[in-house]
């Protein structure tokens, strides 16, 4: 038996640390991490769709910006398949399918994926990135109109 302190407890060479939330392998949920948890400074759940299916679990970067740092699908919706997760239902089948990589298997109900796949140099830029580059390029010249209109119509006003 271990040496007991003054308040009861074991002492801190015998002492556990808790669990990682899915690490026991006896909740709910499946949880595939997507982006690490050092990441984020706040954390926000969001249930996407029905309720206790699937959740979102949101955080908080120290810059401002939210990003998906993992997603949380119940055990009656997806099952395990050797080191990889299956959906059972439509919804999980297109959240897994969004997923930059299959998930793998880290032990109890965790999983680790890919937030997207690794595009090489030489397939840039991608199609997604010319469309964004090109909206990035209207609002611009969209903001530029905006500021001139305001000056021409300031100096009509003070003449």
């Amino acid at each position: 038996m271990a040496p007991r302190t003054a308040r009861g407890r074991a002492s801190s060479a015998v002492r556990r640390r808790r669990a990682k939330p899915g690490a026991r392998g006896s909740g709910k949920y499946f949880h595939i991490e997507v982006r690490p948890r050092s990441d984020f400074v706040a954390f926000r759940n969001h249930d996407v769709g029905r309720r206790g299916g699937i959740e979102r679990v949101a955080g908080r970067r120290a810059s401002g910006g939210w990003a998906t740092q993992k997603w949380l699908i119940g055990k009656g919706q997806a099952h395990r398949a050797g080191r990889t997760l299956v959906g059972d239902t439509q919804a999980a089948r297109r959240v897994l399918a969004q997923l930059g990589a299959a998930p793998r298997h880290l032990g109890g109900d965790r999983f680790v994926a890919r937030p997207r796949r690794n595009v090489p140099e030489r397939a840039k830029p991608t199609p997604a990135m010319r469309r964004a580059r090109r909206i990035n390029i209207v609002k611009a010249q969209a903001a530029v109109r905006r500021k001139r209109r305001g000056t021409r119509s300031r100096r009509r006003r003070s003449a």
